[in-house]
């Protein structure tokens, strides 16, 4: 069954609720990206393995998890509790039954969970992929299944908030099979690094834009 990479950096009250939601057989990996509140001991204390990245960016915490997995599909997702792991077979059924090589879970977002601006910026970005690429996508969201051994040759670079969108593009123009589902967007636990504010958000758009 897949791994599940976890980018953290200070979830110590988000981590409890996502791993004990994780559906039977998927390995979590949470990524300690320079958290100061424990958050890696918890995770390993519930038995997730730990790998720390020392190097600041949602992409190099992401890129440090997938250097650490070993099954042939890897799943990606924020562990803030925004996302409910329970609906993970959603996104890794398509890419394990060899119908899809890369799926991404589309946020049905409940109402308060997703502030404006953030949702004006992630629609501007993936109407600029569809026109871009031709594959037609309606969200840029950090829940997703893919293969590891296509995504570990696919020549990712980015190391920060431009990693999804990067990740999106270079599988596009590899001719890869791209799809969506739709899954549930819930209030997080505590507030986003990078949603939370507009400044947060315009940092992720200007990396994307890179």
């Amino acid at each position: 069954m897949p791994d599940v990479v976890l980018p953290v950096l200070n979830e110590i009250g988000a981590i409890p609720i996502v791993l004990g939601a994780m559906p039977e057989g998927y390995r979590p990996i949470v990524v300690d990206n320079g958290s100061t509140d424990g958050s890696g001991d918890v995770a390993r204390d519930l038995g997730a393995l730990v790998v720390h990245e020392p190097i600041p960016g949602f992409g190099s915490a992401c890129w440090a998890g997938l250097q650490a997995a070993t099954d042939d599909v890897v799943c990606f997702m924020d562990c803030d509790a925004s996302f409910d792991p329970r609906d993970l077979p959603l996104v890794a059924n398509p890419v394990l039954d060899g119908t899809a090589d890369l799926v991404m879970g589309t946020r049905v977002a409940a109402r308060g969970t997703w502030p404006p601006h953030a949702r004006m910026a992630n629609r501007y970005l993936a109407r600029r992929v569809t026109r871009s690429t031709g594959v037609p996508l309606t969200d840029i969201g950090p829940m997703r299944a893919v293969g590891r051994r296509p995504l570990l040759d696919l020549g990712m670079q980015d190391r920060r908030f431009g990693w999804p969108l990067e990740m999106v593009i270079r599988a596009a123009r590899a001719g890869w099979r791209i799809d969506e589902v739709p899954v549930p967007y819930l209030q997080r636990e505590g507030r986003s690094k990078v949603t939370g504010t507009v400044r947060g958000t315009a940092r992720a758009v200007q990396d994307m834009g890179r």
